[in-house]
């Protein structure tokens, strides 16, 4: 099903086009009717603190079809990506039959990282783009100024991690390319090459997690100052009921979540380039080397 081109996410996309967007159709639905939950939810308290439960019964509807929706996509989801993987395995391992048997171990399951990227942190991104959206225009229909301090806190944390993508994509890389060796090293037998080779797979993957870290730590506390300064604002300086009060603070803390999303979805588009540059390389890299540790 895939031809002759480089193997990289364009090309998944092309070859199972109808299948993915189908499935990702169903996930977009899905987020719509997630992202609205609150909303609803709001209306409910003040339908039920005057005695009116229609919006109750509107909140019930929404779950009830959220919850068919969501069993459905799942179901769909394993069955398209499983097929996703097989035809991706099968490609590599025709294209790479004279590489090195290590080589192509690892290179078969980076590869499968392709089709997790469409089933995962693509969705992940998409859905988190709706819910941002969303967030955003339901805080502004309350106050533009809470709407502008969503979108002020995701510009800033989109340039907190543009400053890391270089070091985890230059991570990923040193990380790939022990993995490749892996195989050949436990064909020699040796205890002290297998103890060097998983020592400097644990180190680089613990520079990969100090770096999360870093990144992570600073993006939540703009986030979280996001949360507490449309509760401050809200409280002080608008006239509304409690419903009102528990969207805002919902949707301020679903702008939080759905944000957090997106240094995810980055940092799998930058190991997943990394890979993509590697499996369509034919000529494994020079194995035999050994990787200065850093």
């Amino acid at each position: 099903m895939l031809n002759d081109g480089p193997l990289t996410v364009r090309a998944l996309l092309r070859a199972f086009r109808w299948r993915i967007a189908l499935t990702w159709m169903l996930i977009l639905f899905e987020v719509a009717l997630t992202a609205l939950v609150p909303l609803f939810i709001g209306f409910a308290i003040d339908g039920l603190l005057a005695s009116d439960t229609q919006a109750l019964f509107q909140l019930i509807a929404v779950l009830a079809v959220l919850i068919v929706v969501s069993v459905i996509r799942r179901a769909y989801d394993t069955r398209v990506f499983g097929t996703v993987r097989v035809e991706m395995g099968k490609t590599q391992a025709a294209r790479a039959a004279n590489l090195p048997v290590s080589t192509l171990n690892a290179r078969l399951g980076m590869g499968r990282e392709l089709a997790d990227f469409l089933e995962a942190d693509l969705p992940l991104a998409m859905t988190s783009l709706v819910q941002l959206i969303i967030s955003v225009i339901v805080l502004y229909t309350f106050d533009p100024v809470l709407a502008l301090a969503g979108a002020s806190a995701v510009a800033t944390m989109l340039a907190i991690y543009s400053l890391s993508h270089g070091r985890f994509y230059r991570l990923n890389g040193q990380l790939n390319q022990q993995t490749e060796r892996q195989v050949g090293i436990l064909e020699t037998r040796k205890p002290q090459s297998l103890s060097t080779h998983l020592t400097r797979l644990r180190r680089i993957e613990v520079r990969i997690s100090d770096t999360e870290s870093i990144v992570y730590g600073a993006i939540f506390v703009v986030l979280l100052g996001l949360v507490v300064f449309n509760l401050w604002y809200a409280t002080a300086n608008l006239t509304i009921t409690s419903g009102t009060i528990f969207s805002i603070v919902t949707y301020s803390w679903e702008l939080v979540d759905a944000a957090l999303a997106f240094p995810m979805a980055l940092q799998g588009w930058s190991r997943l380039s990394e890979i993509m540059k590697r499996i369509n390389h034919a000529v494994p890299s020079d194995l035999s080397k050994p990787q200065a540790d850093q």
